[in-house]
């Protein structure tokens, strides 16, 4: 692997990495009641609820500004979108120490917010890589890879949280605002990567004509392209349905079976290592022996029938074990879906096709964490039983949807 493709994935690491590294560390302070970042006597309710609230307002400024980064990057250039992305990697993660060590929610939210809107690495650098696949069996092998680089980073931020945070492992140097510090070392270390060795020699810088309204007007153009608009129903519910698991998956633990931050990191790694095996090993192989609808419709169904089973486990140490399948199931599910988007646009518009995408992850996960928090409030199952849903109304759009022409010349094995 060259450094500029090593770099780039290392943006898709690091773009995922976040969410590994703040879920379990927003875990324990925002919701268990022996921290001191929020009063002691801070209902359980309002507790779910700044929790939910932290979360999906990363997915409001996501939606805004993910699609109008990438799609911004088709004009000035795939590198200096990463640039502007990094730096507001940089920017989200010194307020989050600030909040850490001032106990201050309010920073804490403008940390999650400007991370947000600068969150588009992933989709510029889906197009990156999308740009440099010579046919389309090597797209399948970088897409696969994109999705590898986000397990790793699952895996790789709980480790740094929990190892780093933990005083029984390393003693007195722990601190919860310790691993936000090696994260911003990354980034630094990433942005060289990207001004050494990453370059576009064929690319041409385009006038902007566009301001972030054109977001929604983008957004819109979805209408026009039936194969992207029958996609995105689908993505939509799947995503959901992913979400409502994985970003509750914490909160559930810690409240069920009284998981600590280390745990809680250890669950995550297993979520990361199981989607690492799914994208990295078997997503390629299946996509040259099996119809891309096919492996969605039985990736989609194991989601809903992993998250059923997690759901009716009452054995603590089990739920690492049964982790594994639902995220396998996503990881073939998701990059199926990227390779389909991807088919059905041009090379002029895969930075907004990828972009959509992003959009909708941001649209799905603000939606099911805004709700989610109220739900589990009620019952801890409530967003698991939301998840199966989706699971459900997802395959009941495949059934409808895709029998389109627009989707069936898509449907194709990899060759």
């Amino acid at each position: 692997m060259n450094v500029s493709r090593f770099a780039l994935l290392l943006v898709v690491f690091i773009d995922v990495m976040g969410f590994g590294l703040i879920l379990p560390i927003f875990t324990t302070i925002l919701l268990d009641p022996s921290q001191t970042f929020l009063p002691s006597d801070t209902p359980r309710a309002t507790r779910q609820f700044d929790y939910g609230v932290v979360i999906a307002i990363f997915f409001l400024f996501y939606f805004l500004g993910a699609a109008f980064i990438a799609k911004i990057s088709d004009y000035i250039g795939r590198k200096r979108g990463i640039m502007i992305c990094l730096i507001g990697d940089l920017i989200g993660y010194g307020l989050t120490l600030v909040a850490l060590t001032t106990s201050s929610y309010l920073l804490l939210v403008l940390g999650r917010a400007i991370s947000g809107f600068t969150t588009a690495n992933q989709p510029i650098a889906q197009a990156a890589l999308i740009d440099i696949s010579s046919n389309d069996d090597e797209k399948s092998r970088n897409l696969g890879m994109i999705v590898a680089a986000s397990a790793f980073g699952l895996m790789g931020g709980p480790l740094i949280a929990g190892v780093l945070s933990d005083q029984k492992l390393i003693g007195s140097y722990a601190s919860l605002e310790l691993p936000f510090y090696v994260a911003i070392a990354l980034v630094l270390i990433n942005m060289a990567l990207i001004l050494g060795f990453f370059f576009e020699p064929n690319f041409k810088q385009k006038k902007i004509d566009f301001g972030l309204t054109d977001v929604f007007t983008n957004l819109w153009r979805v209408k026009d392209n039936p194969a992207i608009l029958r996609l995105s129903l689908v993505l939509l519910f799947g995503l959901m349905c992913l979400n409502a698991f994985f970003f509750f998956l914490d909160t559930y633990l810690l409240t069920r079976f009284k998981f600590d931050t280390l745990q809680n990191s250890i669950a995550l790694v297993v979520f990361g290592g199981a989607m690492a095996l799914g994208s990295g090993v078997l997503t390629a192989p299946l996509h040259k022996r099996f119809s891309k609808v096919s492996i969605l419709n039985v990736s989609i169904a194991a989601m809903g029938l992993g998250i059923l089973a997690f759901i009716l486990n009452a054995i603590a140490d089990l739920s690492y074990l049964l982790i594994i399948p639902i995220t396998i199931a996503f990881a073939i599910m998701y990059p199926t879906m990227l390779s389909l988007f991807s088919a059905s646009v041009g090379p002029a518009e895969q930075g907004w096709a990828m972009g959509v995408t992003v959009a909708i992850y941001a649209l799905g996960s603000g939606s099911v964490t805004a709700l989610g928090g109220t739900l589990m409030s009620i019952n801890i199952r409530m967003p698991f039983f939301l998840a199966i849903g989706c699971c459900v109304i997802a395959l009941a759009l495949i059934a409808v949807l895709f029998r389109d022409p627009t989707i069936r010349k898509l449907d194709v094995k990899s060759t």
